[in-house]
């Protein structure tokens, strides 16, 4: 069962274009998995892909993450950039679990702004939006 998470900032997401780099990252999320590209020759993931192949010349294919990490780095915007987001809201960069360096940008929900952390342990969740699911992490 896919663990949709419902948000304020849901609704006033600009969604991607889907091509075939991003196109699992943003579809994953819709059968409940954080699919993310790796290797297939020497196993390393990579986030975000600018190939389809490796540095070592293998082929990139989506995998399945754990979906779980902790915050590597975060900001807090106060600013109303857009009037229909509610401020503050948390923009990070979480490291995954599954192979150090391997980081996704994304915000964190679940809790108030003040109460994140470096270091914070995280999980995946999901925003439904039809075709797309948009990856977003909350306190484990």
């Amino acid at each position: 069962m896919t663990d949709f998470y419902t948000d304020p900032l849901a609704e006033s997401r600009f969604l991607p274009e889907l091509t075939d780099l991003t196109r699992a990252y943003w579809t994953g999320g819709l059968d409940g998995k954080l699919l993310l590209m790796r290797c297939e020759s020497c196993q390393t993931w990579v986030n975000p892909p600018e190939s389809l192949t490796c540095s070592c010349g293998g082929v990139l294919s989506p995998q399945e993450s754990c979906g779980t990490g902790t915050v590597f780095t975060f900001s807090i915007n106060h600013q109303p950039y857009n009037p229909v987001v509610p401020n503050p809201y948390v923009v990070a960069l979480v490291e995954m679990d599954d192979q150090p360096n391997l980081r996704v940008f994304t915000n964190i929900l679940g809790c108030e702004a003040s109460e994140v952390s470096v270091g914070m342990p995280v999980e995946v969740r999901f925003e439904d939006h039809g075709d797309k699911a948009v990856p977003i992490f909350v306190p484990r």
